[in-house]
């Protein structure tokens, strides 16, 4: 089976990095790292010429976001997989790891006060709620 990881570009990456490896080892399964970029994102990166409302390459924003999931794969030990999507990050990471029939989505909490934990940004809370698999929420406390 495989772990997906749902990393962004923050310092969080590394605890996502972490925990998913912890469960490919504990349950023999492969890593599968992923990035997923909208449009007007790539654009903020200025990795492309393109400015916002242009027609863009969907596999030159799936390229840099699979470089994004390379990058933050760095402290990785064992084997993976980096992983491009383009859309909605919570859709996106919902649907693939459907596709590849997920044991885990791994994704990364942040560090709040007892009623602050509560809540969750837009992107967590949608993937805990929609999700088909079980949600670790991997958090540096």
């Amino acid at each position: 089976m495989v772990i997906v990881a749902a990393v962004d570009r923050s310092d969080r990456a590394d605890t996502v990095i972490k925990q998913a490896e912890v469960l490919a080892e504990t349950f023999d399964d492969t890593i599968h790292i992923i990035h997923v970029l909208s449009t007007s994102e790539f654009v903020d990166l200025g990795r492309t010429k393109a400015k916002k409302g242009d027609s863009i390459d969907l596999e030159s924003v799936k390229n840099v976001a699979s470089d994004i999931a390379e990058e933050a794969a760095e402290p990785l030990i064992s084997q993976f997989e980096a992983i491009g999507l383009m859309g909605d990050p919570a859709d996106e990471i919902i649907n693939y790891a459907d596709e590849q029939n997920a044991r885990y989505i791994v994704v990364a909490g942040r560090k709040r006060s007892p009623a602050g934990k509560a809540i969750f940004g837009s992107v967590n809370q949608s993937i805990l709620l929609n999700s088909d698999c079980p949600v670790v929420m991997s958090t540096d406390n």
